[in-house]
C-alpha cells in the first residue's frame, strides 16, 4: 500500500480509495475482500512515521543498489552528480500561518523557487543511482557534490555547475577524491568558434558532446521519479521526511530501469 502511494503519488486517503477501485491494486496487495478490508489512511500515516524515525527508505534504497551490485548490474570506477529542485508550497495559509523552515529560495535562470533540492551520484556506466542527499534550494550543486563520490571512483561527470570543484578543499584533501578526472561541461558561452564562418572540425564542441553523451544518463532517474512517480512538488514539511519519500522513489527507479 505504502509502495502504491508513492509509485502513484496519492494522499493516505487517496491510496486507500484507490485501491477499493481498482482490482490490480487489491491483487498486488494480495488483498481478499472476503476475509479483510483495506487499511485504512491513519494505519498508513503510522506505518510511513515508523519507516520515516527509522530511516527505513534509505535502508531499502541500499538493499536494491546492493542486490543490483552483486547482479552485476553496476559497473564502477565513474559517477556522474546532479541536483534537482523540488518546488515546496511558498504560501503562509496553513494552520501554522509560516512557511516550512527548512526549505529555502533560490534563482535559476530568471525564475525563483521555493523549496528543497535532491542531490544524486549515478554509475557513469548504466545510468542506476547510488547516492542520495537533500538540501534546501539554496545550497549550491558543488558543495553537495563530494559526498556523492564513491570511494573506487576513478572519473566525475557533471554539468557547468559542477566547475571548479578539483580546486575545493575537501576534495583536494581527499586521498580517494584527489584522484578522481573530473570531465566537466563548459558554459556554452566559453566555445568561442562561430560554426558559420569556421571551416575546421570543431574538436571543443565535440568533446562537449561526448561527456553530455555520458552524462545525460543521470537525467532518467529524475525524469521517473518526477514525471513517471509524479513526484515534482514535496508533500511533507520538512527535507528528511521527503528525503524518505525520495530513497523509495529512487530504489523503485532503479528497479524500474531493470526492465
Amino acid at each position: 500500500m505504502y509502495l502504491m502511494q508513492n509509485w502513484f503519488h496519492l494522499s493516505d486517503e487517496g491510496v486507500e480509495d484507490a485501491i477499493y477501485d481498482s482490482y490490480a491494486m487489491r491483487k498486488f496487495m494480495q488483498l481478499d475482500f472476503s476475509k479483510e478490508s483495506v487499511p485504512d489512511a491513519t494505519t498508513l500515516t503510522k506505518f510511513r512515521h515508523i519507516l520515516e524515525e527509522n530511516h527505513l527508505g534509505e535502508k531499502i534504497f541500499a538493499d536494491v543498489r546492493e542486490r543490483l551490485d552483486r547482479g552485476g548490474m553496476i559497473m564502477h570506477g565513474g559517477t556522474i552528480v546532479d541536483a534537482t529542485i523540488v518546488s515546496a508550497p511558498s504560501s503562509t495559509k496553513n494552520k501554522d500561518g509560516e512557511r516550512d523552515p527548512e526549505m529555502r529560495q533560490t534563482k535559476k535562470g530568471n525564475q525563483w523557487h521555493y523549496g528543497m533540492k535532491v542531490h544524486i551520484g549515478a554509475d557513469a556506466g548504466s545510468g542506476y543511482v547510488h547516492t542520495i542527499t537533500g538540501t534546501a534550494a539554496n545550497v549550491h550543486d558543488i558543495e553537495e557534490a563530494p559526498k556523492l563520490f564513491r570511494e573506487d571512483d576513478h572519473v566525475g561527470y557533471g554539468d557547468s555547475g559542477y566547475l571548479g570543484i578539483e580546486k575545493r578543499d575537501e576534495v583536494k584533501t581527499d586521498p580517494n577524491l584527489s584522484k578522481i578526472e573530473f570531465r566537466i561541461n563548459k558554459r556554452p558561452s566559453s566555445i568561442k568558434v562561430n560554426e558559420k564562418n569556421y571551416n575546421g572540425f570543431n574538436w571543443d564542441r565535440y568533446i562537449e558532446n561526448r561527456k553530455s553523451s555520458v552524462r545525460s544518463k543521470v537525467e532518467h532517474p529524475f525524469l521517473i521519479v518526477k514525471r513517471q512517480f509524479g513526484y515534482a512538488k514535496v508533500v511533507y514539511r520538512g527535507i528528511a521526511k521527503n528525503l524518505n519519500r525520495f530513497h523509495v522513489l529512487f530504489a523503485s527507479a532503479n528497479l524500474l530501469m531493470c526492465i
